[in-house]
């Protein structure tokens, strides 16, 4: 399992794979977190150009450990990210 998460103020977009087919994204409010029933596979990612990239996650577990650490107003993510990129 993969998944990339993206932040854009109040809203958190994610895109997942699993065993390399894709899951397609899904989309939640940043006060919720994401299920396997949120992602669609013909849902295409649309970010807004000030999204933030908050990283690749193995699980949906840590996908939604980053967005409870978040929403406590914690600095640093709640598991570690890889590829985290700064935003422009």
């Amino acid at each position: 399992m993969g998944f990339y998460l993206w932040l854009d103020r109040d809203v958190a977009w994610a895109q997942g794979c699993y065993e390399y087919r894709p899951m397609g994204a899904a989309v939640v409010a940043a006060t919720d977190l994401f299920t396997h029933r949120d992602f669609d596979s013909a849902r295409k990612v649309s970010l807004p150009p000030a999204a933030r990239y908050l990283g690749q996650f193995a699980s949906l577990g840590q996908v939604n450990g980053v967005l409870q650490g978040l929403r406590r107003g914690a600095r640093t993510p709640a598991c570690s990210v890889h590829n985290r990129v700064n935003a422009r």
